[in-house]
């Protein structure tokens, strides 16, 4: 596994819970919101996200509806839930800190000379 995979594969639960802070989805929106939302950068495929998905859902942190779709297609939509949203606050807190340290150790104490010196890193 690369760095980047390993380092996507932390972030998934962040992500996949902000964005279902916003609206309820089923699995092809939530990829593509993904996408969206990064700007190309992060995309996961669903294959990937599932197995997130049933983590979160075994913890009480979502909740899922099935909702039928023309005669016999049923999509399945992922709502955020009150202990999702808690865990969603604790882990964002957690996750600027080790970032900002991790900034800190590289030498780019001061996160706004480090946005502006990267904004032509595309």
């Amino acid at each position: 596994m690369s760095i980047t995979e390993g380092l996507k594969r932390g972030t998934i639960e962040i992500m996949l819970l902000n964005i279902l802070k916003d609206n309820d989805l089923y699995g092809y929106q939530i990829c593509q919101e993904f996408e969206k939302r990064s700007n190309g950068l992060f995309q996961i495929t669903e294959g990937s996200l599932y197995p997130v998905l049933y983590r979160l859902l075994d913890k009480g942190y979502i909740s899922d509806r099935k909702e039928l779709v023309g005669k016999r297609r049923t999509r399945v939509y992922y709502r955020i839930e009150s202990e999702g949203l808690e865990y969603l606050k604790e882990i964002t807190e957690e996750y600027v800190s080790l970032n900002r340290g991790i900034l800190f150790a590289l030498g780019y104490g001061d996160l706004e000379v480090f946005l502006d010196g990267n904004k032509n890193c595309d």
